[in-house]
């Protein structure tokens, strides 16, 4: 993917940080639906077994949290590597488990799309990951 990177610093800078927009606006997305229509999200995405509201909005409480600090990362560089390294981390585990649950889902095809769509986002946030510890670099960000 390295021949998809911008070419100037600045647009490399400006990409990364319609990424970190994208991405805050993703989480919060999830987060709100989370927390304010845990029933919905359910029945659309979640059904893995036994429904329970306060688990749905514990799970809102992490997108919610990541969103902001996502968000304050678009104007603070030296947050944005570890920003993404824990959302990346999340989306990696939270992958591994809907691998092992894939079959577990109503309907069925729901199971695998979410594998596919996570996977994809964790690679996503790794690439944007690698980005921001790339930019931190030159200003001792390591």
């Amino acid at each position: 993917m390295q021949h998809l990177a911008p070419s100037s610093p600045a647009a490399r800078a400006s990409a990364l940080r319609a990424g970190l927009v994208a991405l805050a606006t993703v989480q919060l997305v999830q987060g709100l639906l989370l927390a304010l229509a845990p029933g919905a999200f359910y029945d659309a995405l979640a059904d893995f077994g036994p429904r329970n509201d306060h688990d749905l909005r514990d799970m809102s409480a992490f997108y919610l949290a990541s969103a902001v600090v996502l968000a304050l990362s678009v104007s603070r560089p030296s947050w944005r590597a570890p920003a993404l390294a824990l959302v990346s981390l999340q989306f990696a585990l939270h992958t591994v488990n809907h691998v092992i649950d894939a079959g577990a889902s109503d309907p069925s095809w729901v199971g695998p799309l979410d594998v596919v769509t996570l996977a994809l986002g964790t690679l996503l946030i790794g690439w944007l990951y690698r980005a921001a510890a790339a930019a931190a670099e030159p200003e001792g960000g390591r």
